[in-house]
């Protein structure tokens, strides 16, 4: 007679995920507030809405994924920050659009269930909630036999956030004097990895625990360095000083994305130099002979986000910024943009 297969024959360990389950729920737990009315494991998440100081509450939405930087956890076998990497990656979008973060859920998938590293990956991403002051209140754990690589697993996130509709920030405000506002980034945040990798280990042969004095740090280390999360500093600034947009740096850098909010109108004047810029983009713009433009156009070269306010309110803004330990920098304006010209010039 032939022995009866199981699912763990196939792969999949059903009392190691409901193991893990049981693990998740005390880090997701230090993440919860009174909204939370369930706990994780169940078939969906609840969470209150309270309205009681919002006249047309909005809800707004976002998914994203941290890209090709998974392979740096892949290779370092360091997998605690990248979890801050993807709650930034989600609440930094609603962020924006003036919404405070409500929750967020988490999707891990893994060719072989590994307990340490999914407990490592959920306790960055709670870290990364407490920072955006939101709730981890579910997810899915996948254990996906034959579909990844050994010791490689995907990440995706989900968050949910709200703003008053009146306080929507969308751009449509933005007028010619208009000053920018750059934020200062904490380093590559997630984007443009798959250039990165491209130039330290296939161009330089370079090995991550190579100590780079250039950078005070491993090259490990600074690849790994989480992206930073802006939210409740927009929320600071927003809740008494006027925003007319805000534009999150990411795939892309400053050309794509400043001009999804940019009225077609109106040009933008960036003075080049205006900020400081972290070791790791000149190291990556030398040893890749890397153009200006595509520099411009992949990284973030130092701002993670930029604000842009009334010239009457941008001393306020600035200052309100950097009180709250984030290095801020006036690094452009806007401007009439006669027709056919570029709607973004670097002086």
């Amino acid at each position: 007679m032939k022995q009866p297969l199981t699912y763990a024959d196939a792969g999949v360990d059903i009392d190691k995920a409901n193991a893990l389950v049981d693990q998740i729920k005390k880090v997701a737990k230090s993440t919860f507030k009174s909204s939370v009315l369930s706990d994780i494991g169940g078939f969906g998440s609840l969470y209150s809405l309270s309205t009681d100081n919002l006249k047309s509450p909005v809800l707004v939405s976002s998914t994203d994924g941290v890209g090709t930087k998974l392979k740096i956890a892949f290779l370092t076998g360091k997998h605690d920050t990248i979890g801050i990497d993807l709650v930034a990656m989600c609440v930094n979008d609603i962020a924006v659009q003036g919404a405070k973060p409500l929750f967020f859920l988490d999707y891990i998938s893994m060719g072989k269930l590994d307990s340490t590293t999914a407990m490592a990956i959920i306790s960055g991403i709670a870290a990364g909630c407490k920072i955006a002051n939101c709730a981890l209140i579910g997810g899915e754990t996948a254990e996906m036999p034959g579909m990844y690589q050994e010791n490689e697993y995907d990440l995706a996130g989900f968050t949910v956030g709200v703003v008053d509709n009146d306080r929507i920030i969308d751009g449509s405000d933005i007028r010619v004097g208009n000053k920018l506002i750059g934020i200062a980034s904490s380093g590559l945040h997630s984007n443009g990895y798959s250039l990165v990798r491209k130039i330290c280990f296939d161009v330089l042969k370079m090995d991550l625990e190579e100590h780079l004095p250039e950078l005070g740090k491993t090259l490990a280390e600074e690849l790994l360095t989480p992206t930073k999360i802006y939210s409740e500093t927009l929320l600071s600034v927003a809740r008494d000083l006027p925003i007319n947009g805000l534009c999150h740096i990411t795939g892309g850098g400053f050309e794509d994305n400043l001009l999804r909010i940019i009225p077609k109108a109106c040009g933008i004047i960036i003075k080049e130099n205006s900020w400081e810029i972290p070791p790791i983009f000149t190291f990556l713009k030398e040893a890749g002979s890397v153009e200006d433009m595509e520099m411009k156009r992949t990284f973030n070269n130092g701002l993670g986000m930029i604000v842009i306010v009334p010239d009457n309110a941008a001393q306020d803004v600035f200052g309100r910024i950097n009180a709250m330990n984030e290095k801020a920098y006036f690094i452009g304006e806007i401007v009439d943009r006669k027709a056919e010209t570029d709607r973004i010039t670097w002086v």
